[in-house]
This record gives structure tokens, sequence and C-alpha cells, in this order.
């Protein structure tokens, strides 16, 4: 019989839920976006660093589009796609067993809230202006309207709304930490977790050619970007 672990009264198997490539643009976005704040707040020549931990964080991003489409199972968007009738009767308790495996009704609000701030961010950032020494590549496509708009949204607005949905991201985390006994972390760095064997839910696929795969697709779109970059800064 498989064992069993706290919070399953059935015995339990350990299920692939994140691929690598899944696991690896999660901490380099923790990676890039930490470097960005301290980046950010430094200002002066350290806005040179600032301005290419945005275009890593754009290739990652572009990458997680592409991802949430052909990635490994648990990755793709359709599954943690949710109704609001869904997300409420989550919140009545009334969640299915898959909501226990990748992301839940209520965390994927914070994952869509995360990306499309960050998205906003990146995308602002690639049009402002501090009026000192540093501008976005796309400035000179802009009016001056946009720019100053774009300018305003990335250093006030956005940057407390991202702020913001970090604590709340990083709260929510350790609430199932240690108030739901649920360890998120973990499973984002091994890719497994235990799930109740009853259930038969499908794993993540992760094998070599998946794996190379994503690295294909993150090379092209790393090429796309520096390539970009360089041509409108030309």
């Amino acid at each position: 019989m498989k064992p069993s672990v706290p919070g399953h009264s059935s015995p339990v198997q350990q299920l692939r839920v994140w691929d690598l490539p899944t696991r690896l643009f999660h901490w380099a976005l923790v990676l890039c976006v930490a470097s960005l704040i301290v980046s950010g707040l430094r200002g002066g020549a350290a806005l040179e660093w600032h301005l290419r931990f945005g275009y890593c964080t754009l290739t990652l991003l572009l990458f997680r589009v592409v991802w949430g489409f052909v990635g490994g199972h648990w990755s793709r968007f359709v599954q943690f796609f949710y109704t609001p009738s869904t997300i409420l009767a989550y919140l009545r308790g009334q969640s299915k067993p898959e909501h226990e495996v990748g992301h839940n009704p209520l965390g994927s609000l914070s994952v869509w809230a995360l990306l499309g701030v960050l998205g906003a961010q990146v995308a602002s950032g690639l049009f402002s202006d501090d009026e000192i020494a540093t501008t976005g590549p796309l400035v000179k496509f802009a009016s001056s309207k946009v720019v100053s708009w774009a300018s305003a949204y990335h250093t006030e607005f956005g940057k407390v709304l991202i702020f913001v949905l970090i604590l709340l991201h990083v709260g929510a985390v350790l609430v199932y930490l240690f108030k739901k006994k649920q360890n998120l972390i973990t499973p984002m760095l091994q890719g497994d977790k235990s799930v109740a064997a009853k259930h038969q839910l499908p794993a993540s696929q992760d094998s070599a050619a998946h794996r190379i795969t994503a690295l294909v697709i993150f090379a092209v779109l790393a090429g796309l970007v520096a390539y970009g970059v360089r041509y409108v800064t030309q």
C-alpha cells in the first residue's frame, strides 16, 4: 500500500505537476523582478541594468504565454482558467481534486494578476522616459502624451501595484504553509506533489524532448527580443 501523508486519509502518490521549464521560468522571474526592484530604487547607472532585466522579464513573460499553450499539463492556461461560478464554489468549500494539484481557483487569480501587471509594467517601461539619461527603446515611436502617461504609470501606480501583488502572493503561500499545512514551495522546486492516489490525475509531461522544446522556444524568443531592441535603438 502506498504511504499516506498528513491531510490525506488515503494512500498518496508523487505526481509530476510542474515541469522543469515552468520551474525555471518561475524562479528566473523571481530573480528578474527582484533585480528590477533593486536597480530601479538605486537609479543612476543601475538603470542600464534595469533595462536589461526588463528585457529578460519580457522574454520570460513571452515564453510563459507560449508555454501556457504547449507546456506540461498543469502549466497550460486551460488548467487554471476558472469561471466566476467555479471560484465562488471553491470559496464555499466545494473544491474538486484537481484544484489541489495545480493552481487552485483562488490561486489562479494571483497568477493571472501577476502576469498581467508584470506585462503592463514591462510595456510601460518600454515607453518611459526619466527625463535625465534613461529612456525606453520605444519612446521615439510614441507621442509625448503617451510617454508621459507610461512614465507615470511605470514609476508610480504600476510599481505600487507590483509590491502589493508580491506581498499578497507571498502571504498566500505562507498561509497555505502554516495554516493549511500545504507546502507550495517544494513542488515548485522539485516538480512533484503528493496527491491522493485514488483520484488518478494526469502528470505533466517533463521528458528530455519536452525540455529541449522549451529551450528552443525560449532561445527563439530571446533572439527576437534582442533583435527588436537592437533594431529600435539603432
